[in-house]
């Protein structure tokens, strides 16, 4: 099931940096985020829950766009 918030998600292993693309348009890059990090939330059924509970207060972040 498609999520109706996240469009998809990114993650570059060299600078262990997760983005988040939103359906509205809006990019957010999370730091040092680790991989298997990354694969958990590829992998988890509900993205936005995911990302409430994993990763959202846990990592530093800014919008990117």
């Amino acid at each position: 099931m498609p999520s109706t918030v996240i469009e998809y998600i990114s993650y570059d292993a060299a600078t262990q940096v997760l983005k988040v693309h939103f359906l509205s348009g809006a990019v957010y890059a999370y730091n040092d985020v680790p991989e298997n990090i990354y694969e958990a939330f590829k992998k988890y059924k509900s993205k936005g829950t995911f990302l409430n509970k994993y990763i959202k207060d846990k990592y530093d972040f800014e919008r990117i766009n």
